[in-house]
């Protein structure tokens, strides 16, 4: 599309814009809007799985005239950045989609006129970046700043709140009821439409749940809100990678620090520093299991040794008394105290991890999943080798105060040999030095290069692109900011070929629907359960290897029937704790004039680079009553722009990014 184009398109802005819009987008018939919405699912499915086809992301809409053609851009605008296939307007888009969660209204004007490598600059220094406004907005999720004992007291698991309570499981269980009843009740009086309905889904959730929740809010706001937009994408892309499950035993109250203390703050760091501040974390330590980690001869030691202390001091303390030398929560001493004071279920427990030993579960996953890859050609007793490197790497009191702890006195001490090389630094020395010797390792440069070239460029990321970063990684000493610069400052990142060869995840859809419709959302719960619906509940990824980042995975008919009820519901203002204003968007002339409407939307949310096969699928449907609004008793036509604006976010094009 034309820059010309774009602007005489662009529409005038309005101060009535509120109550028009609210005039228009109440008469959506929601049954009528859903059967044209299945009609559209079907035609526009197969174009989107030509998204990202297998063959590197080529695609058949072609914008503009520029096709074979190196383009000449002004210097102001691209600086150094090798932009040679893309017009600026699409480069502009480009980077808004890749490097952030897609453009809000002005983006990319904004953008264009600071010269797009001033703003990437920006990006790539995220602390130069004020975000203040969304500090201020993240403030009503009082969670977001507790320690994980913190979230521990003020959320017990229920079991424990209750015996807190002096109550039954039962009459624990019937008092939140009544709890969540009342919140209900107290929102009763109020009459505020969509909000009123986020306000009673939000009053449900209490106890440990409500963590998660914000967490899940605290999220989605960042990705919609946020001016540094390039480490939220990297926030998000990096707990990916260090993938955990809120739902295994306690990590739900682990969770909030390490997003905030371990993911945040190095997402443009050195890998080297990430990593071990994910190996270290609670929350990884407990998720794969390798808090249980033993030398099995050391533990065996460890447990004759309490043992002979509970002998000694049994008979003169009675069993109350945890003997010298022995730490909270170690083996069944430490958790149970005397033997006489135990009990059977305590007894049970200290036979149970009498036969604790070498948990392989850490020591596999990072080098398959967060390291070398599982090319790398290591073999199994690399693994059991870097297991042992890890051994007495363990959490506090994971119910209690969940904080790293090293234990010496379960490391399997002596040399270990991990992928040809020698640890031997001792104690907790020997895993922060596997680790070192894993993130400076040339597979784990490659292994990083492709899974940053496949987020950021292409579901198969061309070899020698990925060859430059790894390059990079390695000269720069694994520097992430380095890397990504690296990738930036290629031609392949600003390729025909890529160009919306990506298809975004359902995250990546509900944070650009939302910027796009610049929506005021005020709860976010409503659009965190929309991203669950679509297939991927935010920290609830069960396996490893977090969610994929792949087309193949959210490419099909019933997935994009469900993004276009996603889209349609959103436009139209019908989403819970949101407000949608399109009438300041469109303008009055758009009001009664569907073609007008429609060239709108498509400027507003694809500044106008829609394909001509899916533009003629719309226009084919701007005669149709529920676009029209016209009835027998009113022939006044009122187009109605939230079910046009809903239609156009569920294109293919603005599925993809």
């Amino acid at each position: 599309m034309s820059r010309s184009r774009r602007s005489t398109a662009s529409p005038p802005r309005i101060a009535s814009g509120k109550s028009r819009a609210s005039s228009r987008t109440g008469r959506l018939d929601v049954t009528g809007s859903a059967l044209l919405a299945a009609l559209l699912s079907a035609t526009l499915a197969g174009a989107l799985a030509l998204a990202a086809p297998a063959d590197g992301g080529k695609h058949d809409a072609k914008f503009g005239d520029n096709t074979g053609a190196s383009l000449k851009l002004d210097k102001k605008f691209k600086g150094k950045l090798p932009i040679t296939e893309l017009t600026e307007d699409e480069a502009t888009m480009h980077a808004l989609n890749r490097l952030g969660y897609g453009p809000r209204p002005g983006d990319v004007e904004r953008v264009e006129q600071m010269g797009i490598e001033k703003w990437i600059d920006q990006q790539l220094d995220p602390d130069s970046i004020d975000d203040s406004a969304l500090d201020e907005r993240l403030e009503k999720y009082p969670t977001l700043k507790m320690s994980s004992e913190k979230l521990l007291a003020e959320f017990p698991p229920p079991a424990l709140a209750a015996k807190q309570a002096a109550e039954t499981k039962q009459d624990y269980k019937e008092q939140m009821q009544e709890k969540r009843r009342d919140a209900v009740a107290a929102l009763a009086e109020m009459n505020n439409g969509n909000m009123d309905k986020a306000q009673e889904a939000l009053a449900k959730v209490l106890g440990p749940g409500r963590i998660v929740a914000e967490l899940s809010m605290g999220k989605i706001d960042r990705a919609v809100y946020s001016n540094r937009q390039l480490e939220a994408v990297l926030e998000d892309f990096w707990f990916n990678h260090f993938n955990v499950f809120a739902q295994k035993g306690p990590e739900r109250w682990m969770l909030t620090s390490y997003v905030r203390d371990t993911i945040r703050p190095h997402t443009m760091g050195k890998f080297q520093d990430l990593l071990t501040a994910t190996a270290k974390s609670p929350a990884m330590l407990f998720y794969l299991d390798n808090w249980l980690s033993v030398d099995p001869t050391a533990f065996k030691e460890r447990q004759q040794e309490l043992a002979e202390l509970r002998a000694r001091y049994q008979t003169f303390f009675g069993g109350g008394f945890r003997p010298l030398g022995a730490q909270e929560g170690e083996g069944a001493a430490g958790a149970a105290g005397a033997a006489g004071a135990e009990g059977t279920q305590g007894q049970q427990k200290r036979l149970q991890q009498q036969d604790r030993g070498l948990n392989e579960n850490y020591g596999r996953e990072v080098m398959e999943l967060h390291t070398v890859g599982v090319d790398a050609g290591y073999t199994q007793q690399d693994v059991i080798e870097m297991a042992e490197c890890l051994t007495g790497w363990t959490v506090k009191e994971p119910r209690r105060d969940p904080e790293f702890l090293f234990r010496p006195a379960f490391h399997a001490e002596g040399k270990k040999v991990v992928m040809g090389h020698t640890i031997d630094a001792g104690g907790e020395g020997d895993g922060e030095e596997a680790l070192k010797m894993l993130a400076n390792d040339p597979h784990t440069a490659q292994f990083i290069s492709t899974e940053l070239a496949r987020h950021f460029v292409s579901d198969t990321p061309p070899p020698a692109l990925v060859a430059r970063m790894a390059k990079t990684y390695e000269s720069s000493g694994g520097d992430i900011r380095s890397v990504l610069r690296t990738m930036i400052y290629s031609p392949e990142f600003w390729s025909k070929e890529a160009y919306r060869a990506k298809v975004k995840t359902p995250f990546e859809l509900v944070a650009s629907t939302a910027r796009a419709l610049d929506a005021d959302v005020n709860i976010t719960l409503p659009l965190a359960v929309w991203v669950g619906r679509m297939g991927e509940p935010l920290f609830l990824c069960q396996p490893p290897t977090g969610y994929s980042d792949k087309a193949s995975t959210w490419v099909n008919t019933g997935a994009l029937l469900n993004r276009l009820n996603f889209a349609l519901g959103f436009a139209t203002d019908h989403m819970p704790g949101a407000k949608v204003d399109l009438a300041d968007l469109f303008g009055e002339d758009a009001s009664k004039d569907p073609e007008m409407a429609l060239t709108r939307a498509t400027d507003l949310f694809l500044d106008g680079q829609l394909a001509p096969t899916t533009m003629q699928t719309l226009e084919a449907h701007l005669s149709d009553p529920q676009v029209l609004q016209a009835r027998l008793d009113d022939p006044v036509q009122h187009v109605n722009e939230g079910l046009l604006s809903g239609l156009v976010l569920g294109t293919p094009e603005f599925q993809r990014r």
